[in-house]
């Protein structure tokens, strides 16, 4: 009940935060960071596309982190798609037997290729 000449007073909602956008922010930097790590970037990172595309979907609650987050995992799935790719075909470019006959010529093009690729022996 209002008494005359006073108007009610509604407190500001909170604004709207979306879980969905700030878990595809985490994903996308987790999907860069991840990256140094023998490609391991790639899974978090898609599922961070596609929570950020959710989130987006679904209204401007989190639009702004869905989107950064949609920004950084793009990014890891483009840098480690190139970077997989390029290793492939320096792999394929090895396997040529036309180009490396025989399997000791083989290993040596593998050894020069990749060098951080070295055998250890078992403890």
């Amino acid at each position: 009940m209002t008494m005359p000449g006073y108007q009610t007073y509604a407190p500001p909602s909170a604004p709207a935060r979306s879980g969905l956008a700030k878990a595809s922010l985490v994903l996308g930097v987790a999907g860069l960071a991840g990256l140094v790590l023998c490609l391991a970037g790639m899974l978090p990172a898609a599922a961070g596309l596609v929570l950020g595309l959710v989130a987006i979907a679904r209204g401007p609650a989190g639009r702004r982190q869905a989107l950064i987050g949609v920004g950084c995992s793009a990014l890891a799935l483009l840098v480690g798609s190139l970077v997989l790719f390029w290793l492939l075909s320096k792999a394929a470019e090895c396997g040529d037997q036309a180009r490396y006959p025989d399997q000791d010529a083989r290993a040596r093009c593998i050894e020069r290729e990749f060098p951080f690729a070295r055998e250890t022996s078992a403890p």
